[in-house]
């Protein structure tokens, strides 16, 4: 047994961190949000052009719609009721319900303040391969993976309220000409990421209680990480790749 097969296997045996701890380790995750990928710093400060922007609210709607149905695939694989009370109220916050329209109705108002129309944005054309390929991993994740690895999988949502704080204080100013009316999106999930994290993390303190559960908690926390970075690698090889030389 090689040392870093001797080490993983060493961990796994140790006593399980406490809940603080534990907690403490799965937020230690968050220098890897996307909020610190390139790209989402280009936008987050001002140095984004309107085909950036663009590029990424198209983009990024392919994760919007795929929320729900990957909230839908956690729901027909989890037998506990209680459970799915309240995680139905997750796809009611994307696809909208009664007099509210909905997470993936006002990420089509964001994509009309920023000069797109509907129909480019709902008909996926714009979507990158390496957008979709990260997005369909994650969705199959949450169809295969035991549905206490896909709730864990929700996590990112830890860190998700600055991200849009961000978004709220500083788009404004550097694109003026976005209307504001379209960054409701954003405005809604400030709340909406707290209140769905403070299940998710209680969910995950509780039943991930040995260490070995508490590391593969860890792991899948970083799988979901790594989809958000591959989306944003995704866009910044197409929308921030110096342009190529034509040869003469």
């Amino acid at each position: 047994m090689n040392a870093s097969i001797r080490t993983q296997a060493a961990g796994t045996d140790a006593a399980p961190w406490s809940r603080e701890e534990f907690e403490v380790q799965l937020r230690k995750q968050g220098s890897a949000y996307h909020i610190h990928h390139p790209y989402n710093v280009m936008l987050n400060t001002g140095a984004a052009d309107a085909t950036q922007i663009r590029g990424w609210v198209a983009n990024r709607f392919y994760y919007q719609i795929s929320i729900p149905i990957k909230d839908a695939a956690i729901l027909a694989n989890c037998p506990d009721r209680s459970v799915r009370r309240n995680w139905v109220q997750r796809i009611l916050d994307h696809d909208g319900y009664g007099d509210d329209p909905g997470g993936i109705e006002s990420w089509l108002r964001l994509a009309e303040a920023v000069g797109l129309s509907r129909d480019s944005v709902e008909d996926l054309s714009q979507v990158l391969p390496g957008v979709r390929f990260a997005v369909d991993a994650y969705v199959n994740f949450a169809r295969r993976a035991p549905w206490q690895e896909a709730v864990c999988s929700s996590l990112t949502e830890l860190f998700a309220p600055e991200i849009h704080k961000q978004r709220l204080a500083n788009w404004p100013e550097h694109y003026p000409w976005i209307d504001a009316a379209g960054l409701r999106y954003f405005q809604s999930r400030v709340s909406l990421a707290r209140r769905d994290v403070e299940f998710g993390l209680a969910f995950t303190l509780d039943h991930f209680a040995t260490r070995a559960l508490q590391m593969r908690a860890i792991e899948i926390l970083k799988f979901k990480l790594d989809v958000l970075w591959q989306m944003s690698d995704a866009m910044a090889q197409r929308y921030m790749a110096p342009p190529q030389r034509v040869p003469t």
